[in-house]
């Protein structure tokens, strides 16, 4: 059959308009990609930063008394802590400033003085325990302490007050990827992984005392004060807008999930161990001593390297929130690409908090449990007020306009405040009475 030449042109431009399609949907995915990368960085840190060393401790813990019995509870949690982080990245795209910032201005200055001197005061104590952490880890691997915990905390200090934003990031994005050490250390293991995935969809519930406050300790350990001022104010460093607002949220998920995934494997590695031969910890450096003997010891090496990974990250960003929250509240200059001239009590509050927090976790036979009971008091005390003020402040439609939350959001919202407000404040109650 003859082909015409207006058929051959007409063929021409088929097949021309359909590699042209296809090149510009190669290059919207890969914008699309790029703009991901580009706000990828306060929902990740965030979340892992939560993860710390008290976290660490907390998920072993839970592993190797209670086995994989309390995995189902991660689900709950992870939502919750994603509802949380997702209202405050909001607030940062659409108003621009932080989370100390709002609360001055829409509940006054007696309340937050109130709250960021309870902050500071909890987060310097968490401070000393990530120092702590440091401290332990690289002890497993033969480091004393009085070398460790001086170069981590000038490693860190140098990073921030000599860096830039995008730098320090980069950095801590970076610092999460040793969490996937505790995923190779849950293979390891050797897990009934049909076992762990039934524990995981069948909830399970014990008035056991112990069950019960381990409950606790883990929403504690997860959803933290600290983490919701970072999100909202590196949101604002970044000076994201409302355009990047469906970027920031997959970020913000992105790392809930990420985050979750790693502490659910942190339950499986010590539940498939130390559980099954009736094993106690009381640290993540207990769990890392007693993985050797059953795992071997690529197990402990991997577990001892997520602890310093953990607890570097959030004594980077532990600081951080707690500068950018004073800083907000005294409406002063702020920003990790400020020099000391510039914002001297931004800069100033990071360095103390550092300094101190290094110095007191090298001093001996320092009362280590006590000092994580005082912060997780302040910190239970404290998390009530500052998810009530956030939920208030997300859902004025005179702020956030057409972001504020809607009504399914706002009521789920409401009922995670209550729950984890309440699990909160009966945690204070079994620390101050020892229930």
């Amino acid at each position: 059959m003859a082909v015409s030449r207006t058929d051959v042109r007409e063929m021409s431009r088929r097949l021309w308009r359909r590699g042209t399609l296809r090149v510009r949907h190669a290059v919207e995915r890969r914008t699309g990609l790029l703009a991901y990368l580009a706000v990828l960085g306060p929902g990740i840190i965030a979340a892992n930063a939560g993860n710390d060393a008290s976290g660490i401790a907390s998920y072993s813990t839970v592993g190797a008394r209670y086995g994989y019995t309390i995995l189902w509870v991660l689900v709950p949690i992870g939502l919750s802590l994603g509802l949380v982080q997702g209202m405050c990245a909001r607030m940062g795209v659409v108003t621009g400033k932080g989370l100390a910032d709002l609360i001055r201005e829409q509940f006054g200055v007696r309340w937050t003085a109130v709250v960021m001197l309870a902050l500071l005061v909890a987060n310097g104590g968490v401070i000393v325990s990530e120092f702590v952490g440091i401290a332990a880890a690289t002890e497993l691997f033969g480091i004393s302490r009085f070398y460790s915990v001086p170069l981590a905390a000038f490693g860190i200090w140098w990073l921030v007050v000599k860096g830039s934003y995008k730098r320090v990031e980069r950095v801590f994005l970076l610092m999460s990827l040793v969490f996937l050490g505790y995923i190779v250390s849950a293979f390891l293991a050797r897990p009934v992984w049909g076992e762990v995935g039934r524990q995981f969809i069948r909830p399970s519930f014990s008035l056991d005392t112990g069950y019960l406050f381990m409950l606790i300790v883990l929403i504690g350990t997860t959803i933290t004060p600290f983490m919701q001022v970072f999100v909202q104010s590196s949101v604002v460093e970044k000076n994201l807008s409302k355009e990047d607002y469906h970027l920031v949220r997959a970020d913000v998920w992105g790392g809930t999930t990420f985050a979750v995934v790693i502490a659910f494997f942190i339950v499986v590695a010590s539940a498939a161990t130390l559980h099954q031969r009736g094993i106690e910890v009381e640290s993540a450096a207990d769990a890392a001593r007693a993985l050797a003997p059953i795992a071997g010891q690529y197990a402990q090496a991997l577990f001892a390297t997520g602890l310093l990974g953990a607890a570097m990250l959030a004594v980077g960003v532990l600081p951080l929130a707690t500068a950018y929250s004073i800083s907000e509240a005294l409406g002063v200059e702020k920003g990790v690409s400020r020099n000391f001239r510039e914002a001297p009590i931004f800069v100033g509050i990071f360095t103390f908090l550092i300094a101190v927090g290094a110095f007191v976790a090298m001093i001996p036979g320092l009362p280590v449990i006590r000092v994580l009971l005082v912060t997780q008091f302040i910190n239970g005390l404290l998390l009530p007020i500052m998810l009530v003020a956030i939920l208030r402040l997300a859902g004025d439609r005179n702020l956030m306009g057409e972001y504020a939350n809607g009504p399914v959001y706002n009521a789920l919202a409401w009922l995670m405040v209550l729950v984890v407000s309440s699990l909160s404040l009966l945690l204070v109650a079994i620390t101050l009475f020892g229930g």
